[in-house]
């Protein structure tokens, strides 16, 4: 099993960062992408970022590149997104998710429990 426990978020006005954590634990932890997610109400998930085992390539949805960056740590157990110049239509829950099967996020088999971010005056 695989546990990713996410921190950071809350709520920041326009224009301000947050960063978020997800630290990933358990016995298989041979991963081949971990990537980032939100959810807002009433609409469809959407993934953000993601990075590939198989390339060590960071990729990007369009509407966050150059805003938002993706990290690891050095032991690989901590996965960050670094969040600038936020906007209110950034507002979702946010996860996220490591895939065991696909090198490119398009199918996650473990998520974090998701944690909210606010973007609001």
């Amino acid at each position: 099993q695989v546990q990713l426990v996410q921190s950071g978020g809350g709520l920041v006005q326009p224009g301000g960062s947050l960063r978020l954590s997800c630290a990933i634990s358990g016995s298989n932890l041979d991963w081949h992408s971990i990537g980032w997610f939100r959810q807002a109400p009433g609409k469809e998930r959407d993934g953000l970022s993601c990075i590939s085992l198989n390339d060590g390539a960071t990729n990007y949805v369009h509407f966050v590149r150059g805003r938002f960056t993706m990290t690891r740590s050095n032991d690989g157990r901590t996965i960050y997104l670094q969040m600038n110049n936020l906007k209110p239509e950034d507002s979702a829950v946010y996860y996220c998710a490591t895939s065991i099967s696909n090198w490119y996020c398009n199918k996650m088999d473990y998520w974090g429990h998701g944690t909210q971010v606010t973007v609001s005056e």
